[in-house]
């Protein structure tokens, strides 16, 4: 019997769970075509978001005999990149046929709203709240990001029909609450979790530079364990696992946590197209010599709920492992 990848996530019919996250692989609809003739599930286009357009537009107005029109600039190029992407979307719907989610970020509560209503108009199969901040601010309590979220989902999802997804960053004060409320509200589904910018430090020029930009193998184990226990607490949230993943036992370790599919970005920034196959044959190998034939059959089957010692996901210091070295 044929092993059979195909997955639902966030009410959508995926051929298969490799979803291809928001980033410049998914900006154009060449790169888009590609990336479907290669066996990708599901696209993410490059997220739309509001603070570069803002910069962009600031950057066009160089001294005060400007200052007069910043406000007409700014709408006019916000409106020039909002259109933009607006025609991406619907280029890429006319010319791939798995799922297209848009993407969006921004720092303003209308700006979230104005952007996920025309996203719809476009024809995206669904939209992806793309949360990416830290919480930085003193003045403000420690729930001030999960209410954030909490917010915006709520006004974005009241106003649209397509599924509304929410990527998150793993700096929410009480990630387990805050996707049980979202999906009270009715968010489709949950991507766990952002990768971040991160900073590095040159001791010789004495500078703030750029760490490592494409994510390593260690660095799935936060969506490892987060995956493993919202499926087991929450079973009807609908996970994508992200960050980390960049071989083919990868997916297989998020799917057996509870995941119904993944995003990969650096994989395919560094191997190439070619990957999406690759992992896509030695999943279905896998699948065939343990005798599964559809990945419902093993999703979850190792996450929070189903493990005999749940404790296993919890455990956050390292004395079991470091206690007998001399």
């Amino acid at each position: 019997m044929e092993a059979i990848l195909e997955t639902t996530f966030a009410n959508l019919t995926l051929p298969n769970p490799i979803i291809i996250a928001s980033s410049g692989l998914t900006d154009s609809v060449s790169k888009n075509r590609e990336l479907e003739k290669a066996g990708a599930g599901a696209l993410v286009l490059k997220s739309l978001f509001e603070e570069q357009i803002s910069k962009n537009a600031a950057s066009l107005l160089m001294g005060e005999e400007f200052q007069t029109a910043n406000e007409h600039v700014l709408h006019y190029f916000k409106t020039n990149e909002v259109n933009n992407y607006l025609k991406l979307i619907r280029e890429t719907k006319d010319n791939c046929r798995i799922p297209v989610i848009a993407s969006v970020n921004c720092y303003k509560d209308d700006s979230w709203i104005e952007f996920a209503c025309q996203i719809e108009m476009a024809g995206a199969d669904a939209l992806e709240l793309n949360f990416f901040a830290l919480h930085t601010e003193l003045e403000k309590d420690a729930g001030f990001l999960d209410n954030a979220c909490l917010r915006i989902a709520r006004k974005v999802k009241d106003l649209l029909h397509i599924p509304v997804i929410v990527k998150m960053t793993k700096y929410f004060s009480h990630p387990l609450r805050l996707i049980n409320e979202l999906i009270s509200l009715g968010i489709s589904g949950v991507v766990l979790f952002n990768r971040f910018y991160y900073p590095d430090i040159d001791i010789n020029r004495l500078q703030l530079t750029s760490g490592q930009v494409f994510s390593s193998y260690t660095d799935i184990s936060d969506a490892l364990r987060w995956t493993g226990i919202v499926s087991g607490k929450l079973p009807s949230a609908s996970i994508a696992a992200c960050t980390g993943i960049h071989d083919w036992e990868s997916i297989l370790k998020c799917i057996l946590s509870g995941a119904s599919a993944i995003q990969i970005c650096s994989a395919v920034y560094q191997h190439g197209n070619e990957i999406i196959a690759q992992m896509k044959r030695s999943m279905e190998e896998w699948m065939h010599s343990m005798n599964f034939y559809s990945l419902n059959e093993f999703r979850g089957k190792l996450n929070y709920a189903s493990i005999e010692d749940p404790s296993l996901y919890e455990r956050v210091q390292f004395m079991r492992y470091f206690s007998n070295r001399d």
